[in-house]
Protein backbone atom coordinates (compact mmCIF):
# COMPACT_ATOMS: atom_id res chain seq x y z
CA UNK A 1 0.00 0.00 0.00
CA UNK A 2 1.12 3.36 -0.65
CA UNK A 3 1.50 5.90 2.03
CA UNK A 4 -1.52 6.94 3.85
CA UNK A 5 -1.91 9.39 6.67
CA UNK A 6 -4.59 8.95 9.67
CA UNK A 7 -5.72 12.13 11.44
CA UNK A 8 -7.63 10.68 14.01
CA UNK A 9 -4.87 10.51 16.57
CA UNK A 10 -2.02 12.91 17.52
CA UNK A 11 -1.56 16.75 17.75
CA UNK A 12 -3.78 18.30 15.23
CA UNK A 13 -2.17 21.30 14.26
CA UNK A 14 1.13 19.19 13.86
CA UNK A 15 -1.08 16.88 11.16
CA UNK A 16 -2.76 19.38 9.42
CA UNK A 17 0.87 21.27 8.87
CA UNK A 18 2.55 18.17 7.79
CA UNK A 19 -0.42 18.03 5.35
CA UNK A 20 -0.78 21.51 4.35
CA UNK A 21 3.58 22.14 3.67
CA UNK A 22 3.04 19.50 0.79
CA UNK A 23 -0.46 20.73 -0.42
CA UNK A 24 0.62 24.19 -0.44
CA UNK A 25 3.83 23.96 -2.77
CA UNK A 26 1.90 21.93 -5.01
CA UNK A 27 -0.56 24.11 -5.34
CA UNK A 28 2.35 26.95 -6.10
CA UNK A 29 3.69 24.74 -8.87
CA UNK A 30 -0.21 24.51 -10.09
CA UNK A 31 -0.04 28.27 -10.18
CA UNK A 32 3.30 28.48 -11.75
CA UNK A 33 1.75 26.97 -14.71
CA UNK A 34 -0.65 29.86 -15.73
CA UNK A 35 2.32 32.18 -14.45
CA UNK A 36 4.68 30.78 -16.41
CA UNK A 37 2.41 31.66 -19.45
CA UNK A 38 2.24 35.15 -18.64
CA UNK A 39 5.97 36.09 -17.43
CA UNK A 40 7.01 34.16 -21.13
CA UNK A 41 4.08 36.04 -22.88
CA UNK A 42 5.11 39.19 -21.40
CA UNK A 43 8.50 39.25 -21.90
CA UNK A 44 8.53 37.33 -25.74
CA UNK A 45 4.98 38.63 -26.94
CA UNK A 46 4.40 42.35 -24.80
CA UNK A 47 1.35 43.05 -22.73
CA UNK A 48 -1.05 42.54 -25.86
CA UNK A 49 -0.37 38.28 -25.01
CA UNK A 50 -0.89 39.33 -21.42
CA UNK A 51 -4.35 40.66 -21.93
CA UNK A 52 -5.41 37.39 -24.31
CA UNK A 53 -4.38 35.55 -21.40
CA UNK A 54 -5.70 37.43 -18.76
CA UNK A 55 -8.92 38.05 -21.34
CA UNK A 56 -10.67 34.47 -20.19
CA UNK A 57 -9.06 33.66 -17.05
CA UNK A 58 -12.43 33.78 -15.30
CA UNK A 59 -14.06 31.47 -17.72
CA UNK A 60 -11.23 28.84 -17.38
CA UNK A 61 -11.02 29.23 -13.65
CA UNK A 62 -14.65 29.01 -13.77
CA UNK A 63 -14.75 25.53 -15.36
CA UNK A 64 -11.36 24.11 -13.57
CA UNK A 65 -13.01 25.09 -10.01
CA UNK A 66 -16.12 23.19 -10.98
CA UNK A 67 -14.00 20.24 -11.32
CA UNK A 68 -11.91 20.72 -8.29
CA UNK A 69 -14.95 21.48 -5.81
CA UNK A 70 -16.56 18.00 -7.42
CA UNK A 71 -13.33 16.27 -6.21
CA UNK A 72 -13.28 18.12 -3.11
CA UNK A 73 -16.67 17.25 -1.89
CA UNK A 74 -15.88 13.71 -3.28
CA UNK A 75 -13.16 13.63 -1.52
CA UNK A 76 -14.67 14.32 1.97
CA UNK A 77 -16.85 11.22 1.47
CA UNK A 78 -13.41 9.20 0.91
CA UNK A 79 -12.07 10.77 3.87
CA UNK A 80 -14.78 9.86 6.14
CA UNK A 81 -14.77 6.23 5.26
CA UNK A 82 -11.29 5.97 5.15
CA UNK A 83 -11.78 7.70 9.17
CA UNK A 84 -14.15 4.95 10.34
CA UNK A 85 -11.98 2.50 8.33
CA UNK A 86 -15.19 1.05 5.96
CA UNK A 87 -13.60 -0.62 3.73
CA UNK A 88 -16.00 -1.25 1.57
CA UNK A 89 -17.49 2.67 1.95
CA UNK A 90 -14.47 3.66 0.96
CA UNK A 91 -14.10 1.60 -2.46
CA UNK A 92 -17.88 2.26 -3.74
CA UNK A 93 -17.13 5.89 -3.04
CA UNK A 94 -13.98 5.46 -5.09
CA UNK A 95 -16.33 4.06 -7.73
CA UNK A 96 -18.87 6.49 -7.83
CA UNK A 97 -16.34 9.32 -8.00
CA UNK A 98 -14.67 7.54 -11.14
CA UNK A 99 -18.18 7.93 -12.73
CA UNK A 100 -19.10 11.29 -11.98
CA UNK A 101 -15.83 12.59 -12.91
CA UNK A 102 -15.71 10.93 -16.64
CA UNK A 103 -19.19 12.13 -17.14
CA UNK A 104 -18.41 15.91 -15.91
CA UNK A 105 -15.44 15.71 -17.92
CA UNK A 106 -17.14 15.28 -21.53
CA UNK A 107 -19.72 17.33 -20.47
CA UNK A 108 -18.09 20.60 -19.67
CA UNK A 109 -15.27 20.05 -22.54
CA UNK A 110 -18.19 19.68 -25.11
CA UNK A 111 -20.57 22.43 -23.86
CA UNK A 112 -17.47 24.81 -23.51
CA UNK A 113 -16.33 24.82 -26.66
CA UNK A 114 -19.31 24.70 -28.01
CA UNK A 115 -20.60 28.22 -26.38
CA UNK A 116 -17.10 29.88 -25.75
CA UNK A 117 -17.11 32.25 -29.01
CA UNK A 118 -20.53 33.66 -27.55
CA UNK A 119 -19.75 33.40 -23.81
CA UNK A 120 -16.22 35.86 -25.13
CA UNK A 121 -18.65 38.34 -27.15
CA UNK A 122 -20.77 38.37 -24.03
CA UNK A 123 -17.48 39.26 -21.93
CA UNK A 124 -16.51 41.87 -24.42
CA UNK A 125 -13.07 40.75 -25.09
CA UNK A 126 -11.37 43.69 -27.04
CA UNK A 127 -11.08 42.59 -31.00
CA UNK A 128 -7.36 43.56 -31.18
CA UNK A 129 -7.17 40.13 -28.95
CA UNK A 130 -9.74 38.05 -29.34
CA UNK A 131 -8.27 35.80 -31.91
CA UNK A 132 -5.34 34.69 -29.33
CA UNK A 133 -7.64 35.26 -26.63
CA UNK A 134 -10.05 32.62 -28.33
CA UNK A 135 -7.43 30.62 -29.06
CA UNK A 136 -5.73 30.62 -25.58
CA UNK A 137 -8.34 29.03 -23.95
CA UNK A 138 -9.78 26.84 -26.86
CA UNK A 139 -6.94 24.86 -26.40
CA UNK A 140 -6.73 24.82 -22.72
CA UNK A 141 -10.75 23.95 -22.41
CA UNK A 142 -9.59 20.66 -25.01
CA UNK A 143 -7.00 19.44 -22.35
CA UNK A 144 -9.47 20.04 -19.49
CA UNK A 145 -10.14 16.46 -18.90
CA UNK A 146 -6.47 15.89 -17.91
CA UNK A 147 -6.59 18.46 -15.27
CA UNK A 148 -9.79 16.70 -14.19
CA UNK A 149 -8.15 13.61 -14.00
CA UNK A 150 -5.51 15.07 -11.75
CA UNK A 151 -7.72 16.44 -9.39
CA UNK A 152 -9.23 13.15 -9.17
CA UNK A 153 -6.25 11.27 -8.39
CA UNK A 154 -4.60 13.82 -6.27
CA UNK A 155 -8.05 13.89 -4.57
CA UNK A 156 -7.86 10.36 -3.98
CA UNK A 157 -4.31 10.46 -2.32
CA UNK A 158 -5.12 13.70 0.07
CA UNK A 159 -8.54 11.83 1.13
CA UNK A 160 -6.62 8.96 2.71
CA UNK A 161 -3.73 11.24 4.37
CA UNK A 162 -1.18 11.27 1.25
CA UNK A 163 -0.47 15.01 0.29
CA UNK A 164 3.09 14.82 -0.77
CA UNK A 165 3.01 12.62 -3.76
CA UNK A 166 0.62 14.89 -5.94
CA UNK A 167 3.50 17.72 -5.27
CA UNK A 168 5.99 15.37 -6.68
CA UNK A 169 4.15 14.86 -10.16
CA UNK A 170 3.17 18.83 -10.13
CA UNK A 171 7.21 19.70 -10.04
CA UNK A 172 7.99 17.07 -12.61
CA UNK A 173 4.78 18.77 -14.89
CA UNK A 174 6.13 22.18 -13.62
CA UNK A 175 9.41 21.50 -15.08
CA UNK A 176 8.10 20.15 -18.51
CA UNK A 177 6.00 23.39 -18.63
CA UNK A 178 8.41 25.78 -18.26
CA UNK A 179 10.45 23.63 -20.84
CA UNK A 180 7.82 23.47 -23.34
CA UNK A 181 6.81 27.60 -22.82
CA UNK A 182 10.31 28.73 -23.57
CA UNK A 183 10.50 25.74 -26.83
CA UNK A 184 6.78 26.57 -28.40
CA UNK A 185 6.57 30.35 -27.58
CA UNK A 186 10.68 31.62 -27.60
CA UNK A 187 11.55 28.94 -30.00
CA UNK A 188 9.21 27.98 -32.74
CA UNK A 189 6.97 31.41 -32.38
CA UNK A 190 3.73 29.43 -31.58
CA UNK A 191 2.29 32.97 -29.53
CA UNK A 192 -0.45 32.05 -27.07
CA UNK A 193 -1.53 29.15 -28.54
CA UNK A 194 1.83 27.41 -28.25
CA UNK A 195 2.02 28.59 -24.28
CA UNK A 196 -2.01 27.13 -23.51
CA UNK A 197 -0.55 23.72 -25.23
CA UNK A 198 2.75 23.42 -23.18
CA UNK A 199 0.38 23.77 -20.00
CA UNK A 200 -2.07 20.77 -21.38
CA UNK A 201 0.68 18.72 -22.36
CA UNK A 202 2.21 19.45 -18.62
CA UNK A 203 -1.56 18.38 -17.20
CA UNK A 204 -1.68 15.02 -19.08
CA UNK A 205 1.88 13.92 -17.66
CA UNK A 206 0.68 15.02 -14.09
CA UNK A 207 -2.79 12.75 -14.88
CA UNK A 208 -0.74 9.72 -16.40
CA UNK A 209 1.12 9.74 -13.72
CA UNK A 210 -0.94 10.51 -10.71
CA UNK A 211 -3.29 7.60 -12.21
CA UNK A 212 -0.36 5.39 -12.33
CA UNK A 213 0.81 5.50 -9.10
CA UNK A 214 -2.55 5.30 -7.75
CA UNK A 215 -3.03 1.41 -9.23
CA UNK A 216 -0.02 0.54 -7.88
CA UNK A 217 0.33 1.83 -4.64
CA UNK A 218 -3.60 1.82 -3.64
CA UNK A 219 -4.72 -1.14 -5.03
CA UNK A 220 -6.10 -2.70 -1.95
CA UNK A 221 -8.36 0.19 -1.78
CA UNK A 222 -9.35 0.49 -5.12
CA UNK A 223 -12.95 -0.61 -6.12
CA UNK A 224 -13.53 -3.78 -8.13
CA UNK A 225 -16.23 -4.68 -10.76
CA UNK A 226 -19.20 -5.29 -8.09
CA UNK A 227 -18.61 -2.03 -6.53
CA UNK A 228 -19.36 -0.17 -10.09
CA UNK A 229 -22.64 -1.33 -9.78
CA UNK A 230 -23.53 2.16 -7.81
CA UNK A 231 -26.19 2.13 -5.25
CA UNK A 232 -28.53 5.25 -5.58
CA UNK A 233 -27.62 6.04 -1.43
CA UNK A 234 -23.55 6.51 -2.33
CA UNK A 235 -24.42 8.40 -5.39
CA UNK A 236 -26.83 10.33 -3.75
CA UNK A 237 -23.76 11.14 -0.98
CA UNK A 238 -21.45 11.81 -3.26
CA UNK A 239 -24.22 14.41 -5.75
CA UNK A 240 -24.21 15.76 -2.36
CA UNK A 241 -20.95 16.81 -1.64
CA UNK A 242 -19.64 17.13 -4.58
CA UNK A 243 -22.39 19.07 -5.76
CA UNK A 244 -22.42 21.72 -2.14
CA UNK A 245 -18.54 21.93 -2.99
CA UNK A 246 -18.81 22.41 -6.48
CA UNK A 247 -21.58 25.18 -6.11
CA UNK A 248 -19.29 27.08 -3.12
CA UNK A 249 -16.36 27.23 -5.46
CA UNK A 250 -18.67 28.05 -8.80
CA UNK A 251 -21.35 30.29 -7.44
CA UNK A 252 -18.28 32.38 -7.04
CA UNK A 253 -16.61 32.04 -10.56
CA UNK A 254 -19.86 33.07 -12.22
CA UNK A 255 -19.90 35.72 -10.29
CA UNK A 256 -16.23 36.38 -11.87
CA UNK A 257 -16.98 35.80 -15.51
CA UNK A 258 -19.11 39.13 -15.17
CA UNK A 259 -16.90 40.38 -12.89
CA UNK A 260 -14.32 39.67 -15.84
CA UNK A 261 -16.77 41.46 -18.40
CA UNK A 262 -16.73 44.41 -17.04
CA UNK A 263 -12.99 44.46 -16.52
CA UNK A 264 -12.56 43.77 -20.42
CA UNK A 265 -15.03 46.51 -20.35
CA UNK A 266 -12.26 49.16 -19.31
CA UNK A 267 -10.20 48.51 -21.71
CA UNK A 268 -6.56 46.73 -22.94
CA UNK A 269 -4.42 48.27 -20.21
CA UNK A 270 -6.55 47.89 -17.10
CA UNK A 271 -7.30 44.37 -18.65
CA UNK A 272 -3.29 43.99 -18.21
CA UNK A 273 -3.03 45.80 -14.46
CA UNK A 274 -5.81 42.94 -13.23
CA UNK A 275 -4.23 40.04 -14.80
CA UNK A 276 -1.13 41.09 -13.37
CA UNK A 277 -2.53 41.80 -10.07
CA UNK A 278 -4.57 38.51 -10.08
CA UNK A 279 -1.60 36.12 -10.69
CA UNK A 280 -0.03 37.54 -7.45
CA UNK A 281 -3.18 37.82 -5.46
CA UNK A 282 -3.62 33.97 -6.49
CA UNK A 283 -0.57 33.12 -5.19
CA UNK A 284 -0.68 34.68 -2.20
CA UNK A 285 -4.13 33.36 -1.48
CA UNK A 286 -2.22 29.61 -2.11
CA UNK A 287 -1.10 29.00 1.78
CA UNK A 288 -5.03 30.16 2.71
CA UNK A 289 -6.30 27.67 0.59
CA UNK A 290 -3.87 24.69 1.37
CA UNK A 291 -4.89 25.30 5.14
CA UNK A 292 -8.31 24.67 4.94
CA UNK A 293 -8.08 22.26 2.47
CA UNK A 294 -5.72 19.80 5.10
CA UNK A 295 -8.65 21.27 7.68
CA UNK A 296 -10.96 19.53 5.22
CA UNK A 297 -9.11 16.23 5.25
CA UNK A 298 -8.75 16.38 9.28
CA UNK A 299 -12.46 17.24 9.70
CA UNK A 300 -13.80 14.59 7.46
CA UNK A 301 -11.73 12.13 8.87
CA UNK A 302 -12.18 12.62 12.40
CA UNK A 303 -15.83 13.28 11.84
CA UNK A 304 -16.22 9.99 9.88
CA UNK A 305 -14.11 8.50 13.37
CA UNK A 306 -16.70 10.29 15.80
CA UNK A 307 -14.18 12.55 17.14
CA UNK A 308 -15.59 15.95 17.40
CA UNK A 309 -13.59 16.93 19.41
CA UNK A 310 -10.42 16.87 18.11
CA UNK A 311 -12.36 18.94 15.33
CA UNK A 312 -13.49 21.62 18.15
CA UNK A 313 -9.79 21.59 19.52
CA UNK A 314 -8.25 22.54 16.14
CA UNK A 315 -10.64 25.49 14.96
CA UNK A 316 -9.28 28.22 16.69
CA UNK A 317 -5.38 26.87 16.03
CA UNK A 318 -6.51 27.12 12.22
CA UNK A 319 -7.99 30.42 12.16
CA UNK A 320 -4.95 31.51 14.15
CA UNK A 321 -2.53 30.12 11.27
CA UNK A 322 -4.87 31.44 8.23
CA UNK A 323 -5.00 34.83 10.30
CA UNK A 324 -1.43 34.89 10.53
CA UNK A 325 -0.56 34.69 7.20
CA UNK A 326 -2.90 36.97 6.34
CA UNK A 327 -1.43 39.96 7.97
CA UNK A 328 2.52 38.75 6.54
CA UNK A 329 1.10 38.82 2.53
CA UNK A 330 -0.73 42.23 3.33
CA UNK A 331 2.57 43.39 4.85
CA UNK A 332 4.58 42.32 1.75
CA UNK A 333 2.32 44.04 -0.31
CA UNK A 334 2.74 47.07 0.65
CA UNK A 335 6.72 47.17 0.89
CA UNK A 336 7.06 44.96 -2.02
CA UNK A 337 3.94 45.32 -4.74
CA UNK A 338 5.31 47.44 -7.39
CA UNK A 339 8.49 45.09 -7.95
CA UNK A 340 6.29 41.92 -8.16
CA UNK A 341 4.14 43.64 -10.69
CA UNK A 342 7.56 44.43 -12.80
CA UNK A 343 9.06 41.12 -12.06
CA UNK A 344 5.96 38.89 -13.42
CA UNK A 345 4.95 41.12 -16.33
CA UNK A 346 8.36 43.06 -17.38
CA UNK A 347 6.09 45.72 -17.92
CA UNK A 348 6.96 49.60 -17.56
CA UNK A 349 3.65 50.93 -18.42
CA UNK A 350 2.98 53.50 -15.05
CA UNK A 351 -0.56 52.93 -15.48
CA UNK A 352 -0.51 49.36 -15.53
CA UNK A 353 2.00 49.08 -12.54
CA UNK A 354 -0.22 52.17 -10.56
CA UNK A 355 -3.51 50.15 -11.00
CA UNK A 356 -2.06 46.58 -10.41
CA UNK A 357 -0.77 47.94 -6.81
CA UNK A 358 -4.12 49.45 -5.70
CA UNK A 359 -6.06 46.24 -6.46
CA UNK A 360 -3.22 44.35 -4.49
CA UNK A 361 -3.37 46.57 -1.47
CA UNK A 362 -6.81 46.80 -1.62
CA UNK A 363 -7.42 42.94 -1.80
CA UNK A 364 -4.82 41.69 0.39
CA UNK A 365 -5.95 43.96 3.18
CA UNK A 366 -8.62 41.75 3.81
CA UNK A 367 -6.81 38.13 3.99
CA UNK A 368 -7.11 38.08 7.55
CA UNK A 369 -11.12 38.16 7.00
CA UNK A 370 -10.55 35.65 3.70
CA UNK A 371 -8.37 33.25 6.13
CA UNK A 372 -11.16 32.65 8.70
CA UNK A 373 -13.98 32.71 5.91
CA UNK A 374 -12.35 29.77 3.93
CA UNK A 375 -11.52 27.54 7.75
CA UNK A 376 -14.85 28.07 9.07
CA UNK A 377 -16.43 27.47 5.18
CA UNK A 378 -14.25 23.85 4.63
CA UNK A 379 -15.13 22.83 7.94
CA UNK A 380 -18.73 23.36 7.88
CA UNK A 381 -18.43 21.19 4.66
CA UNK A 382 -16.88 18.49 5.95
CA UNK A 383 -19.10 18.08 8.97
CA UNK A 384 -21.74 17.80 6.58
CA UNK A 385 -23.61 21.43 7.35
CA UNK A 386 -23.74 22.14 3.75
CA UNK A 387 -26.09 25.22 3.42
CA UNK A 388 -24.65 27.73 5.33
CA UNK A 389 -21.08 27.55 2.83
CA UNK A 390 -23.70 27.68 0.08
CA UNK A 391 -25.62 30.83 1.16
CA UNK A 392 -22.30 32.76 1.76
CA UNK A 393 -21.51 31.84 -2.10
CA UNK A 394 -24.69 33.18 -3.44
CA UNK A 395 -24.19 36.29 -1.34
CA UNK A 396 -21.03 36.14 -3.31
CA UNK A 397 -22.44 35.75 -6.28
CA UNK A 398 -25.39 38.77 -6.42
CA UNK A 399 -22.65 40.91 -5.27
CA UNK A 400 -20.62 40.36 -8.50
CA UNK A 401 -23.37 40.34 -10.61
CA UNK A 402 -24.49 43.98 -9.02
CA UNK A 403 -20.80 44.80 -9.12
CA UNK A 404 -20.26 43.60 -12.82
CA UNK A 405 -23.34 44.99 -14.51
CA UNK A 406 -23.95 48.43 -12.68
CA UNK A 407 -20.97 49.40 -10.25
CA UNK A 408 -17.72 49.15 -11.90
CA UNK A 409 -19.18 50.77 -15.46
CA UNK A 410 -20.30 53.60 -13.49
CA UNK A 411 -17.62 53.87 -10.42
CA UNK A 412 -14.30 52.26 -12.55
CA UNK A 413 -11.71 50.11 -11.56
CA UNK A 414 -11.57 51.31 -7.60
CA UNK A 415 -14.67 49.46 -7.24
CA UNK A 416 -13.62 45.89 -9.22
CA UNK A 417 -10.63 46.37 -6.41
CA UNK A 418 -13.18 46.87 -3.53
CA UNK A 419 -15.37 44.16 -4.47
CA UNK A 420 -14.12 40.82 -3.65
CA UNK A 421 -12.43 42.30 0.07
CA UNK A 422 -15.65 43.65 1.15
CA UNK A 423 -17.44 40.34 0.17
CA UNK A 424 -14.99 38.34 2.20
CA UNK A 425 -15.57 40.39 5.47
CA UNK A 426 -19.14 39.99 5.29
CA UNK A 427 -19.04 36.34 4.32
CA UNK A 428 -16.56 35.62 7.01
CA UNK A 429 -18.97 37.92 9.81
CA UNK A 430 -21.84 35.42 8.22
CA UNK A 431 -20.38 32.35 9.12
CA UNK A 432 -18.99 33.41 12.79
CA UNK A 433 -22.94 34.05 13.51
CA UNK A 434 -23.97 30.64 12.02
CA UNK A 435 -21.12 29.04 14.10
CA UNK A 436 -21.81 31.09 17.46
CA UNK A 437 -25.94 30.65 16.60
CA UNK A 438 -25.95 26.93 15.78
CA UNK A 439 -22.79 25.57 17.51
CA UNK A 440 -22.93 22.74 14.94
CA UNK A 441 -19.08 21.49 17.37
CA UNK A 442 -21.84 20.68 20.47
CA UNK A 443 -23.94 19.28 18.30
CA UNK A 444 -24.58 15.14 18.96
Amino acid sequence: MGRTGDMTAGHPVKLILRFAVPLFIGNIFQQIYSMVDTMIAGYTLGDAAIGAIGATTSVYSLLINLAIGLNNGYAIVVSQAFGAKDREGLKRSLAAMAVLDAAASAVLTLASLLLIRPLMRLLQVPENIFADAHLYICVLIAGMAANVLYNMFAGIMRAVGNSRTPLYFLILACLLNLGLDVLFVVGFRWGVGGAAGATVIAQCCSALLSGLYVAARYRDLLPEREHFRLRLPVLREMASYGFSMAAMYCVVDMGSVLYQRAINGLGELLIVAHTSARRLISIFMLPLGSIATAYSTFVGQNWGAGRRDRVKQSLMSVMAMEVGWGVFSCAFIYLFGGAAVRLLTNTSDPEVLKNAVLSLRIHLVCYPALGILLALRTALQAMGHRIAPVISSLFELGIKIISGIWLIPAFGYLCACLTEPVIWTVCMVFLILIFWIRKPLDQE
